[in-house]
């Protein structure tokens, strides 16, 4: 058995870029960063950032064209499919994608609250969660049924039955 699976929480670097095929066929693709912030023996506070290329076809692409924008923090959920093509002077390039399945847009708000969508006015509104720093989504989606988040273009994903890799979570 293999697991493919990817979840990053981050920031949209730029703007989805959104292409629309044959037949309504959408896909959708940004950049997403994610950091890393360890002390070093120096005591130096250090950040590191890894920028990932995130895809995303058909519906999910449609709602990311209306609902995704540089700055937002996004959790994503996919997995991570590498491609090669070949350059104008003929040299072979690789790149690696992360196709999602799942896309929340996460609220920005004070560090340590989270806004519940309950009915304004209640007292469970707004909560701390000082120990988790986890706040309420503002917005899923996800896609479903069958391999959404695989190109229509892949030559092997044109073959596959989809049981072998579908996981119970």
């Amino acid at each position: 058995m293999a697991i493919n699976k990817v979840i990053l929480v981050g920031n949209v670097g730029k703007d989805p870029v959104v292409r629309y095929f044959d037949k309504g066929v959408v896909r959708a693709s940004f950049p997403l960063a994610t950091s890393d912030t360890y002390t070093n023996q120096q005591g130096e506070t250090i950040t590191t950032t890894e920028w990932h290329n995130i895809v995303l076809w058909r519906a999910l692409a449609e709602v990311a064209e209306k609902t995704v924008k540089k700055g937002n923090q996004l959790y994503i959920v996919g997995k991570i499919k590498t491609r090669s093509y070949v350059d104008k002077e003929g040299i072979n390039k690789y790149i690696t994608e992360i196709l999602a399945d799942t896309l929340i847009v996460l609220e920005k708000k004070q560090p340590g609250t989270w806004q519940s969508q309950q009915e304004p006015g209640s007292d469970t509104t707004e909560r701390k969660t000082q120990e988790s720093g986890l706040r309420e989504p503002e917005a899923s989606y996800q896609t479903t049924g069958g391999h959404e988040d695989s190109s229509p273009f892949d030559d092997e994903s044109a073959g596959r039955d989809g049981d072998e890799d579908d996981l119970p979570f």
